[in-house]
């Protein structure tokens, strides 16, 4: 196994994989595209047909997906995406993504009856405390595609959820249905009418944790929500998880191409988001 050199600094340290890590129970799978539909003018959404391992995955865990080339772009590393939904009765994954560079454009070209290969699933999803009752998810733009399983998971153990979706505008809310649809209170904000300002965000969460309904803090897809959840959970004693994207190459931890830096309590400390994540505590995330 690859291990990080030595670092100069004292105060950052990159922390190795433990000597007893667990062979990685992932499989690269050769996918059948079923759909591939646009949701609004930036976002698609890709559902796959992959029985096996891909069943396995959990909220908050990703695959790297091989995206195809096509007369403009040649993508040549495959491109993470976080789990959308898993429908083990159909043996199908879901992906919801927004097009931004070479690898998504070429994804989204896929056609029903086309295939791809995922590799996964892979690192470490979300974890619910056994004490936690009421939880509060805050996510923008694509980060909703990682927070919406979230939910359905919190839902199943019985934990009650309020969902703060934010957005440039109404029409790039996307899951509000789904969040709905698994007990979850919405709350929808938006730059377009100023309801997404940090300070507005910042009552709403203050609220919850005064009405008690706040055990513990979940978000994706935004540094600047990401930094106000941190300071309001550290003000009120708030817990809270992140889960952060990156960058990926290989998404095992050996090409070290997804380190970042996290607060800990020595100083600041690199890891790996592919392998040590993609799911952080809030407390140690740093801006990026």
């Amino acid at each position: 196994m690859l291990r990080a050199p030595p670092v100069e600094a004292e105060t950052v340290t990159m922390v190795p994989a433990p000597a007893d890590t667990p062979a990685f129970d992932v499989a690269d799978t050769e996918a059948l595209v079923r759909s591939n539909t646009a949701v609004n003018d930036e976002y698609f959404h890709l559902t796959l047909s992959a029985p096996g391992l891909a069943m396995n995955a959990r909220a908050g865990q990703f695959f790297n997906i091989a995206c195809p080339a096509t007369d403009k772009d040649l993508p040549y590393l495959r491109r993470p995406m976080s789990v959308y939904r898993v429908v083990p009765s159909k043996g199908e994954i879901e992906f919801l993504y927004k097009v931004t560079g070479a690898g998504t454009r070429g994804l989204a070209t896929l056609r029903a009856g086309d295939s791809t290969a995922i590799l996964g699933p892979l690192g470490n999803g979300f974890e619910l405390n056994p004490r936690w009752k009421d939880i509060v998810v805050v996510g923008r733009g694509v980060g909703l595609a990682t927070l919406a399983p979230l939910a359905e998971m919190a839902a199943a153990r019985g934990v009650k959820v309020t969902a703060i979706l934010s957005a440039r505008s109404p029409g790039l809310v996307m899951s509000v249905e789904r969040f709905a649809a698994s007990g979850a209170e919405v709350q929808v904000v938006t730059d377009e009418d100023g309801s997404s300002h940090p300070d507005n965000v910042e009552r709403l969460l203050v609220g919850l944790t005064e009405q008690g309904r706040a055990d513990a803090f979940f978000t994706c897809g935004s540094n600047r929500l990401m930094l106000l959840l941190k300071r309001v959970g550290e003000a009120h004693q708030v817990p809270g998880q992140v889960a952060m994207e990156q960058q990926m190459a290989c998404g095992l931890g050996m090409c070290f191409c997804c380190v970042r830096n996290f607060s800990a309590p020595q100083g600041t400390e690199q890891r790996r988001v592919c392998v040590d994540g993609p799911v952080f505590p809030l407390s140690e995330a740093l801006s990026w």
